[in-house]
């Protein structure tokens, strides 16, 4: 207001004017995030360039500029901006994201991926779909296209060809169509599975595994009452199932020994209790402590219970029981252990 009146006058800022008490971050658009969502939403195609052509009154048949296509093209754009920025779409998607188990910014990466989930809801919206099942499709895209890295790169090409597949085939038969070519029983038991096999934090596939833990309401590792939610909304960081010092003083690399197959999201207090501790000591320190034994990690002292609380962190349970792989065995076992995990979340 006190920076640019004029543009205060405008309807654009009267309908904008919510955001000065929003604090929420999950969903953070560029002003370039925002003329992609408008645009593709609104003139079904996905390539930029195009926007610019058709503010210019390009007609893509003539090949002319025409213009009655200037002024269709500035109404239409405004509607669509009008659309992105109002209240009730902005917040209900950023609550479909909450949804799906992505409850903090720092479990989203690839903002295309977010920015084609909003295009898919604001499609939903004026097609009428209804709520429950219009959230669905969001969440169903949204995930599926992090765990396939869709949007990753050629983002434009990727935009286009799906706005027009949408429009040909609608929202419901292109989704099954991709997700059925995309994310067949080999993708699950294969695929995912080495795609798991990374030492990045903010892998996608890692940050869906969280999202899946919060969505399933999976508790810490070893934690009794802590919520994987309240230690991501607590930006905790991970933690080594293989204690990180004992691996390197064997020699591993920290590409080795960061695997996100031995990463769990647990109390800090827990992970300065393990400290260096070898997972022979600790897991049966743990069984001793389901027995009467002394309570070390945590305060699970039921044998169920900890065999739950490793199923919440996908860790074989055979841990439990004396069975320790070698490392290598272990990050192959959990891989998979990870990636039927988020299978079952994601049906």
């Amino acid at each position: 207001m006190k920076n640019d009146p004029e543009f205060a006058k405008s309807d654009y800022f009267s309908k904008m004017q919510w955001l000065r008490n929003v604090n929420d971050d999950i969903y953070d658009p560029s002003y370039t995030d925002m003329l992609r969502v408008a645009f593709t939403s609104e003139f079904r195609r996905g390539r930029l360039q195009d926007l610019v052509a058709l503010l210019s009154g390009r007609n893509f048949e003539t090949k002319q500029c025409e213009e009655s296509i200037v002024e269709q093209s500035f109404e239409t754009f405004r509607k669509g901006v009008h659309n992105f920025i109002k209240q009730t779409h902005f917040e209900r998607f950023v609550m479909i994201l909450r949804s799906a188990g992505f409850a903090s910014n720092q479990l989203i990466r690839g903002q295309n991926a977010v920015n084609f989930a909003y295009i898919m809801y604001l499609r939903g919206r004026s097609e009428n779909i209804p709520a429950a099942g219009l959230e669905r499709i969001v969440r169903r895209w949204f995930v599926a296209s992090m765990l396939t890295g869709r949007y990753a790169r050629n983002t434009e090409t990727s935009f286009d060809q799906d706005i027009r597949q949408l429009d040909r085939h609608g929202l419901h038969r292109h989704i099954d169509a991709v997700i059925a070519a995309e994310m067949s029983e080999n993708f699950w038991s294969v695929l995912l599975p080495q795609q798991l096999e990374t030492s990045s934090p903010i892998s996608p596939y890692f940050l869906v595994y969280q999202a899946a833990q919060v969505e399933l309401q999976d508790k810490g590792f070893l934690s009794r009452d802590i919520a994987v939610l309240d230690l991501i909304l607590n930006h905790c960081d991970v933690y080594h199932v293989y204690p990180r010092n004992m691996l390197k003083k064997q020699g591993l690399s920290s590409g080795r020994y960061n695997q996100i197959a031995n990463f769990v999201l647990a109390q800090s207090e827990i992970n300065i209790a393990i400290s260096d501790k070898s997972p022979e000591q600790y897991f049966g320190e743990l069984m001793e402590q389901c027995h009467g034994g002394r309570m070390r990690y945590g305060g699970i002292t039921d044998e169920a219970e900890m065999r739950a609380n490793f199923h919440m962190s996908a860790l074989p349970e055979s841990l439990l029981d004396g069975e320790i792989p070698t490392y290598n065995d272990f990050l192959d076992a959990r891989r998979h252990i990870m990636a039927q995990k988020i299978r079952r979340d994601y049906r």
